[in-house]
């Protein structure tokens, strides 16, 4: 029987552990802190080390259970992303697996996202198409937007090269960080000044050695069709409930964040069972 007196003389390990086995109620356990706090602060002053461990143990757990009923409820509940055909895809048109990858060009956990589809590309090779849509954020990534209308500009023009483009803009992100002379600007007005010049001048680098006119293609970025689909992307990420980026709809099923190839791997490999 779990006894309420019999707390004060177990360990923080035992104290757990004991709970767990005895399986007391969410009143019982309340009860318990409520009445005698002095039992958890004592274990850890005891073993703090121990303690901490025991809570990333714990929190690592949670996650893992509630990443699990997403991808449950992802299963039962697909999500349903418009997939146009005439868009740019990264592999097969007749890929068994279609990812949908909300990203942003200047976010660093897009970045590492990147790097993992990469990997699932490589993992998977010919059974995985992925569909980039755009969802910058423009209150931290001032020049996210543009690299996202020239991506897709350039895929009207040379879809090879706009995946070469993109992947660039991904493994070149430090580049876009602002430097030194412009963080030491007096004001925003001058800082985000120096900071465009410079990160415009990268961008016009970068794409007339693909071969394009930037003056040309950056009219094309501009252009209502490309204004078009980035306000139908941004829409259906909101959508789905991604209030961040990355983000990524795998055959239905929604990964929110940047997740290891491990999250991947097990929603696909459930997929190509069926």
């Amino acid at each position: 029987m779990f006894s309420f007196n019999s707390v004060r003389n177990l360990g923080l390990g035992a104290l757990i552990l004991g709970l767990a086995a005895c399986a007391p109620s969410a009143p019982q356990l309340k009860k318990v802190m409520e009445d005698n706090p002095d039992v958890l602060y004592a274990a850890m002053r005891k073993d703090p080390v121990k303690f901490l461990e025991v809570v990333n143990e714990v929190a690592e757990l949670a996650k893992t259970q509630k990443e699990s009923q997403q991808f449950e409820e992802g299963f039962k509940n697909p999500l349903k992303p418009e997939i146009d055909e005439t868009r740019l895809f990264d592999g097969p048109k007749d890929a068994a697996i279609t990812i949908v990858e909300f990203s942003d060009f200047q976010c660093s956990f897009c970045q590492r996202g990147h790097e993992t589809m990469k990997e699932v590309m490589q993992a998977y090779s010919g059974k995985v198409r992925i569909l980039m849509k755009n969802y910058p954020i423009d209150r931290i990534h001032p020049q996210a937007r543009k690299m996202s209308q020239l991506f897709e500009a350039m895929a009207t023009k040379d879809p090879a090269k706009a995946l070469q483009f993109k992947a660039q803009l991904f493994e070149r992100q430090d580049g876009f960080m602002p430097n030194d002379s412009e963080k030491k600007s007096k004001t925003q007005e001058e800082f985000m000044g120096k900071y465009n010049k410079r990160a415009d001048a990268e961008l016009a680098k970068m794409v007339k050695a693909l071969g394009f006119d930037y003056a040309e293609l950056k009219k094309i970025s501009e252009s209502e069709p490309i204004l078009k689909i980035m306000e139908k992307d941004a829409a259906e990420a909101q959508k789905f409930g991604f209030s961040g980026t990355p983000g990524y709809v795998v055959n239905g099923v929604a990964v929110r964040g940047a997740y290891p190839i491990e999250a991947f791997k097990s929603i696909i490999d459930r997929h190509l069972k069926k």
